[in-house]
């Protein structure tokens, strides 16, 4: 029966080309402008790391002095230096990483490169299995290299091969910042979006290429970037322990509920003993927020992005009233055929089930139309200065849900339309032809 419907709608759309052509287009106007909106809020919303995002857990701690003290603020959104190497030291979690940003200069051992600057990040050796950094060759370093100062570096597969092309530069000598390094690991394509693990830098920017001990960058007094909080006497050396500055993040994998809740008692009697010591002055006041957690309390979805979503929504709202009244004119205009049908023992179901049918083909119909407009609206999305840009694509899933959306748009609105038709009396319409 379903053939025959959708055989019935395709000779109704030869005979109102125009008012077909005037509904896919709204449909297909509605579709593109809330599948573009649609496809960069998730992706700028989606879990960046999935599977393992409920076992990562980001570490607050509240060690400033009582100066600007507000009850019931959020404490700072790094960590000291102090407070991370002695978390890190007593290894309470699963795995456990600090970490901060940095920028070191390449000097390449080629006559044909010139030496230029790349993103740093300077972290401890968890860094590599707690985020699921999949490597192309080699591997990361050892505690023992955390330990040693070791001059050992990761690289990004993009230094690779800037560097040494399209080899296996494990064992090779880099040379960063005058000092040269021995290449242990190179970084696969690796891109988590945002990027979590350090909201202090671009959130959606390219990879760092290059990658070595937190504890060598400190003893080669190597150039760090992002944001830094200070307080108190912090003249001097900022980066040095024991200064009141708060610039490093600091996470720990906790495989279960129980092992969380442990770990937050654990900074909570830590926070405790820090006051009882003197170095803390405020009231205890930690936080351990999951990856999901932490994104919502950065907001790291531009307001302007969700702004753009629920325009989206909005128009393709507009274009559905728009579809209603054009599809309610439609089928009043055939009270005659509904009529025929009716006499002829079609139930009001049938009438029901054919108008939906011929509704569901024009949302298939903007959908098509729609998926192009939704890839040329992302194409212009690109183009934009914005470092969350690029990653506008449509992937399979949302190619899925465009059709799907068209579809289930065009049934919502030719229900309206559909009800008035079954409703049409056959009487009524026999005895007026």
């Amino acid at each position: 029966m379903f053939g025959y419907y959708f055989d019935l709608a395709l000779r109704s759309f030869r005979r109102n080309r125009v008012l077909t052509a005037l509904m896919v287009l709204a449909i297909a106007l509605g579709i593109g402008a809330c599948m573009t909106t649609l496809t960069v809020f998730r992706v700028l919303s989606g879990d960046p790391i999935p599977g393992k995002s409920g076992q990562l857990y980001y570490v607050q701690l509240d060690p400033e002095g009582m100066q600007g003290y507000t009850p019931g603020s959020e404490p700072n959104d790094q960590v000291t230096r102090t407070d991370a190497e002695t978390l890190l030291r007593e290894k309470r979690g699963d795995r456990q990483a600090m970490m901060t940003g940095g920028g070191v200069s390449v000097t390449p051992d080629r006559a044909d490169l010139t030496p230029f600057v790349s993103d740093a990040r300077y972290a401890s050796t968890d860094f590599f299995p707690m985020f699921q950094v999949p490597f192309l060759h080699g591997n990361g370093w050892t505690e023992a290299d955390d330990e040693a100062r070791a001059r050992v570096v990761v690289i990004s597969r993009d230094l690779n091969e800037r560097v040494f092309g399209s080899t296996n530069s494990v064992g090779q000598r880099l040379r960063l910042d005058q000092t040269d390094f021995t290449v242990i690991g190179v970084i696969d394509e690796w891109r988590p979006t945002p990027r979590f693990y350090d909201m202090n830098s671009d959130r959606y920017g390219e990879l760092e290429d290059v990658f070595l001990p937190f504890s060598t960058s400190r003893d080669l007094q190597m150039g760090r970037s992002g944001n830094m909080n200070c307080w108190g006497d912090s003249r001097g050396d900022n980066t040095a322990l024991n200064v009141p500055c708060a610039w490093i993040q600091y996470w720990v994998e906790l495989g279960s509920d129980d092992k969380r809740k442990a770990y937050f008692d654990y900074l909570t009697s830590y926070s405790e003993q820090q006051r009882a010591a003197g170095r803390f002055e405020r009231p205890t006041n930690v936080r351990l927020r999951s990856v999901m957690e932490w994104l919502d309390y950065n907001r790291v979805v531009p307001n302007d992005v969700v702004m753009q979503l629920w325009l989206g929504f909005g128009f393709l709202l507009v274009c559905l009233l728009n579809t209603v009244g054009l599809l309610l004119a439609k089928f009043l205009r055939r009270s005659s055929e509904i009529g025929v049908r009716r006499a002829l023992g079609a139930s009001r179901a049938e009438i029901l089930k054919q108008c939906l049918v011929e509704a569901g083909t024009i949302g298939l119909a903007g959908g098509v139309i729609g998926l192009g407009l939704a890839l040329l609206g992302l194409w212009a999305v690109r183009q934009q200065p914005a470092s969350y840009a690029e990653l506008a694509h449509l992937d399979p899933a949302m190619l899925l849900t465009t059709f799907a959306l068209a579809i289930v748009a065009s049934l919502f609105a030719g229900v309206l339309p559909a009800w008035r038709a079954m409703q049409v009396t056959p009487a009524l319409q026999l005895k007026s032809q």
